[in-house]
């Protein structure tokens, strides 16, 4: 009945503003990500409302937007304009090629639940990644807010470039670019969420009839073609294919740990279960979507996610509402673009930048630790050295490195007694734990695996020396495996040896608390199950007084 009716569109009326208030964000950025892509603007248009259509049905997360992002767009650009031979076609079959690709991947991802793989790409490595984009899409765009020709190869060559035609600067051009840069920059401070890019690029395309700045020498878009492509695979070999497949994994890793990550946040800030082999479902609908329909890799997007949430999405509708509002404006508005001057688009990217950067970020993980800023600067670096494509293979490297790094050193920690109570807990100096003579305890926070069974051993080695040290006789030594998940045939070994080792120094080794996985495989691995079962607690280990 109307009632209800009414009642419905209440309920969306927050979705329908937020996709409008979303397109409007999305219309200049989905132009400006397709020029570093190397692409015509209409292929930014065909990748967001393509993925925007398809995006909202599979995922999980209330308020990720489906975007071309700044990242995967500049690394199709620079990864595919060396494989395509400047053939501006064969560029463009490439594109849609990578963003199929990417979509298998994601659909195969998701049918093999690997959704927790993303996490496994840290946080530090992201700060320095990001960090390293924001610098190469910098240089990739000055030379267009300055009014002169760009550079082509990795991030230094482009930046002598850069320097070496600084006397060809275009003071229109110049003075243009950097008026829309302060208002966004402005717009981001003041009016957050706000369609402020809209309004440059109106202002933009209104400036250039009123000024004639075109026959001032401004370069400006040129033709949007107006209409939508017919859905089609790339024409494209199997060989094509197999070359594009490096540069469509770094694709899906980056759209995958970007998407992951968004989906997180906002569901831990709003209250809801965010999975993450959904989100790959989606992303890879998304992207194949957006390859049949002659666009290139996109994934959820931070910058375009802020908006939607704080525009006041509630759920993924606001994503549909926002590809439709694209949908029309392809089809009949796109001529419109046209006029839209390349210094304002070079400004947009380059406010875009900032968001990539977090000084606070930075200054976090430089007080938390030394070594995980210089994994951070290490990524940095390998992203303006190496190249987009080889930087992200080189925080997947990094990631996995700090992950078997940590892995590698368990934390071995003495255990005293808590005053005046049976609790055992770590020794520190600020407050008081008893050592019980003549008895070592310690806890070993981590599994007991083939690569850091050493470590333990020798770390658990040291804590009796240094017992020694200070005079006293160890007769017992108690290990609580209370905190260990698993333990393999190596970390069983482990053990057995230590075991065998510590009573031929006249010190018998007793095991505390392990639970019924560890307690079973230790048994397989020919300790003696009544020793493995003795002893549930701490205290039951202890000499009976």
């Amino acid at each position: 009945n109307a009632a209800e009716f009414l009642d419905d569109l209440k309920k969306i009326r927050p979705d329908v503003v937020a996709g409008i208030t979303l397109a409007a964000y999305l219309l200049p950025s989905a132009i400006a990500d397709a020029s570093l892509a190397g692409l015509p603007p209409e292929a930014g248009l065909y990748a967001c409302l393509f993925g925007g259509l398809v995006f909202w049905v599979f995922c999980s997360s209330r308020h990720t937007a489906i975007a071309a992002t700044s990242a995967i767009s500049l690394l199709v650009g620079t990864s595919i304009g060396d494989l395509s031979g400047g053939d501006p076609a064969r560029h463009v079959a490439f594109s849609m090629g990578t963003a199929v690709l990417v979509g298998v991947l994601g659909m195969a991802a998701w049918a093999a639940r690997a959704g927790m793989v993303v996490n496994f790409v840290s946080e530090t490595v992201l700060i320095g990644f990001k960090c390293g984009i924001a610098f190469v899409l910098a240089s990739t765009q000055i030379p267009k807010l300055f009014g002169f020709p760009g550079g082509h190869g990795g991030f230094w060559t482009r930046l002598a470039e850069i320097v070496a035609h600084l006397h060809e600067t275009h003071p229109v051009s110049l003075l243009l670019g950097v008026i829309a840069l302060v208002v966004l920059v402005l717009g981001k401070i003041f009016l957050p969420g706000r369609p402020v890019a809209l309004v440059v690029v109106g202002l933009g395309i209104a400036a250039t009839s009123f000024f004639d700045l075109q026959a001032q020498g401004v370069r400006v878009l040129g033709t949007v073609p107006q209409g939508l492509p017919p859905l089609a695979l790339p024409a494209l070999t199997l060989t094509d294919l197999d070359t594009l497949l490096p540069v469509a994994m770094a694709c899906f890793l980056l759209g995958a740990v970007e998407s992951a990550a968004i989906g997180r946040m906002f569901a831990l800030k709003h209250g809801y279960r965010f999975d993450p082999n959904r989100e790959l479902l989606a992303l890879g609908a998304a992207n194949l979507l957006a390859g049949l329909g002659r666009g290139f890799p996109i994934s959820g997007g931070m910058s375009q996610s802020l908006v939607n949430e704080s525009a006041g999405a509630r759920t993924p509708v606001s994503g549909f509402i926002a590809a439709l509002i694209l949908l029309t404006i392809t089809v009949a508005f796109s001529g419109l673009l046209r006029d839209l001057p390349q210094p304002v688009l070079a400004a947009i990217v380059l406010a875009a930048v900032t968001g990539l950067i977090s000084p606070a970020a930075l200054v976090r993980l430089w007080r938390f630790s030394r070594a995980e800023f210089a994994i951070a600067a290490v990524a940095f670096a390998g992203v303006l050295g190496q190249g987009i494509l080889r930087g992200v293979l080189v925080g997947v490297v990094l990631s996995l490195l700090l992950l078997l790094r940590r892995a590698s050193q368990p934390n071995i920690a003495e255990l005293g007694r808590v005053k005046d109570t049976d609790h055992f807990a770590s020794i520190v100096a600020d407050q008081e734990r008893t050592r019980v003579p003549g008895v070592i305890v310690a806890r070993i926070d981590g599994g007991l695996l083939y690569f850091n069974a050493e470590h333990a051993r020798d770390r658990f080695l040291e804590l009796i020396a240094e017992r020694g040290a200070r005079g006293e006789r160890v007769t017992l030594a108690i290990l609580f495996l209370g905190t260990v998940p698993a333990v393999d045939l190596a970390g069983a070994d482990m053990l057995i040896e230590l075991q065998h080792a510590l009573a031929a120094q006249g010190i018998e080794l007793r095991f505390a608390g392990p639970h019924g996985r560890v307690r079973d495989a230790l048994t397989r691995a020919g300790l003696d199950a009544a020793s493995v079962h003795a002893f549930r607690t701490i205290p039951d280990a202890l000499p009976r007084e």
